[in-house]
């Protein structure tokens, strides 16, 4: 990439409203990587939770025209078959399995991983996208904070749970946000019980925490590609509804759907070298903390993914 080429996407990212924003993608398309070929994605399986709307619906409307087989996982059987259906009408030839699951219920991740194991001998993606953004504190049924089990515990859980099955060169993305760089890593209070809780908080803490695990994946898991990424500044339901203000502030600058998919598709289908921490925005690589900031401290890493590991019962390696 030429000097000025990448000074000028240095600064779309680092001044956040245009690099965030629809104007990202508009502006980078003049020089950031090839499309994918067509047909790439021809004879892959890919598995996407949180498929039933927005990111995680275009995430699996992408893979398809690129000819994969796709695997959409939601908690709600009516949506999950709908979407099924749809996506079959509209995409001539197009293999969708539907997949029920409450990615935030680890007994229930257990339970469906068993039969997806049996069913399914080789996986070449797995896209963690199920998210939640919920304006209480609540629990699920092992007892977790919604939040933590959604974006952290369930996903890990599922990831270890897949991992002989996944192909030597398979792809694991964690769909993370930019709103993690306004959180630290924290080893302490994963469950947020102290102080007065705030879903927004709640939210950009476990996607930081979900930056940190795929890191920790991608050494788990040699030889496969493991990453990180976030969408931008995203219109979806989820935003709208969980942050309104934000939404109607920001209304004209959002991105689409498929805007936020194209990094997750790009990765899947060309699946790119990287290097730690793994974190991606818009076809490129980028830093998992501001400019200012040194990187994780380690032991803090480490009492973090003790933790996981203890909630969720993977032991560490």
């Amino acid at each position: 990439m030429p000097t000025l080429t990448r000074l000028a996407d240095a600064f779309l990212d680092r001044s956040v409203v245009p690099g965030y924003s629809r104007l990202g993608p508009a502006l980078r398309q003049r020089w950031w990587p090839a499309d994918p070929a067509p047909g790439s994605m021809a004879g892959r399986r890919v598995l996407v939770t949180g498929a039933t709307s927005g990111i995680g619906t275009a995430i699996a409307e992408g893979l398809l025209e690129l000819g994969a087989t796709v695997h959409v996982l939601g908690r709600n059987r009516t949506k999950t078959d709908d979407l099924v259906a749809r996506l079959v009408a509209e995409t001539p030839g197009a293999e969708v399995v539907a997949e029920v699951c409450d990615v935030g219920d680890l007994d229930a991740v257990r339970s469906w991983a068993q039969g997806f194991t049996e069913r399914v001998g080789t996986l070449h993606g797995l896209v963690h996208n199920a998210g939640a953004l919920p304006p209480e504190r609540s629990e699920t049924a092992q007892g977790h904070e919604l939040t933590l089990a959604v974006h952290v515990l369930g996903p890990h859980l599922m990831t270890a749970l897949l991992a002989d099955v996944l192909a030597p060169d398979a792809a694991v993305v964690w769909m993370s946000s930019g709103g993690m760089y306004g959180a630290g890593l924290r080893d302490d209070d994963l469950e947020f019980t102290d102080g007065e809780y705030s879903g927004v908080r709640a939210y950009a803490r476990t996607k930081r925490m979900q930056v940190v695990l795929a890191a920790e994946w991608a050494r788990r898991l040699p030889g496969r590609h493991v990453y990180s990424t976030h969408p931008g500044w995203v219109a979806t339901d989820g935003v709208t509804a969980s942050i309104p203000g934000f939404g109607a502030l920001m209304g004209p600058l959002l991105r689409t759907p498929a805007d936020g998919a194209d990094t997750t598709v790009w990765l899947l289908a060309t699946r790119p070298a990287s290097r730690s921490p793994h974190f991606w925005h818009d076809r490129a690589q980028r830093p998992s903390t501001l400019g200012w900031e040194r990187g994780q401290d380690p032991l803090r890493v480490r009492r973090f993914l003790d933790q996981v590991a203890a909630d969720t019962g993977v032991a560490q390696r």
